[in-house]
C-alpha cells in the first residue's frame, strides 16, 4: 500500500503552499500558528467551524489537537475545498470533518449550520468588520469567535480600534480576550444568536461594513 503524499500535517501545509493555498512560512510555523488558536480556550468544543479554510489551516490541525471534536471547514473555491477533502481523508478526519464549498454570508444562511458550533475559527478570512459579520451567525449563544491578529508591528491598533464593542454588538458579539504564544490572537463571545438580517448578501458585508 502507498503512503498518501498528505499523511502529515507538515505533508499537508507543503503541498498547499505548492498550490498556493498557504503562505510560505515553514511548515512547523504553520502548524505552530494553528495550535495557537487553542491556547485561550478553557476546553475544547464540540463542534467548531473554520472561515476560509484554504489549505486546511487552523482546521486541519485543531481536529488533531480535539480528537472529540467534529468541524465544518467553510471555503468559497473549489480546488481548496477539493484539496481540503484530499487532505481529511489522508489524515484519517473524514468521519469527524465536512467540507463545504460556498461563500460564508450565503451558508450563514443555512439552518443546519446557523447557531450550530461552539468555535469559529478564522485565520486570515478578511477585515474584522467581514469576519464579525461572516461568523457572528454560525455561532450559538456563548459561543467564540476566534482569530488570528497581526503582528503588532504590522498593526500596532489595539483591540478597541481593531474590534469596536459597539460594532460588534450589532451582530451579537462582545470582545473577549487575547493571548499569545509566538503569535497572537483574540476571542470574541456570542453573547446573543445572532440578529437574522446578518450575514447580509453576498458581497454586502466588504462593500458596506458594519463598523
Amino acid at each position: 500500500m502507498t503512503t498518501s503524499p498528505l499523511a502529515d500535517l507538515a505533508s499537508v501545509v507543503r503541498a498547499a503552499q505548492q498550490r498556493g493555498f498557504v503562505g510560505d512560512a515553514p511548515a512547523g510555523d504553520a502548524v505552530d500558528h494553528a495550535r495557537g488558536f487553542a491556547a485561550g480556550l478553557d476546553a475544547p468544543p464540540e463542534r467548531f467551524l473554520d472561515l476560509g479554510s484554504g489549505g486546511g489551516l487552523p482546521g486541519l490541525v485543531l481536529l488533531q489537537l480535539w480528537p472529540a471534536a467534529s468541524a465544518v471547514l467553510v471555503d468559497a473555491n473549489q480546488k481548496r475545498c477539493a484539496f481540503l477533502r484530499d487532505a481529511v481523508e489522508a489524515l484519517g478526519l473524514d468521519g469527524r470533518a465536512e467540507v463545504l464549498e460556498g461563500r460564508a454570508e450565503a451558508l450563514g444562511r443555512r439552518s443546519e449550520l446557523r447557531g450550530g458550533f461552539d468555535v469559529v475559527t478564522a485565520r486570515g478570512f478578511g477585515r474584522p468588520a467581514i469576519t464579525a459579520e461572516c461568523g457572528a451567525p454560525f455561532l450559538r449563544a456563548g459561543g467564540l469567535l476566534v482569530v488570528s491578529e497581526p503582528p503588532l508591528d504590522l498593526d500596532p491598533a489595539d483591540g478597541p480600534e481593531r474590534w469596536p464593542a459597539e460594532g460588534l454588538a450589532v451582530c451579537g458579539l462582545a470582545p473577549e480576550r487575547t493571548w499569545a504564544t509566538r503569535f497572537r490572537y483574540r476571542s470574541l463571545r456570542q453573547l446573543a444568536a445572532c440578529p437574522d438580517r446578518y450575514p447580509r448578501r453576498v458581497g454586502i458585508p466588504a462593500k458596506r461594513p458594519i463598523f
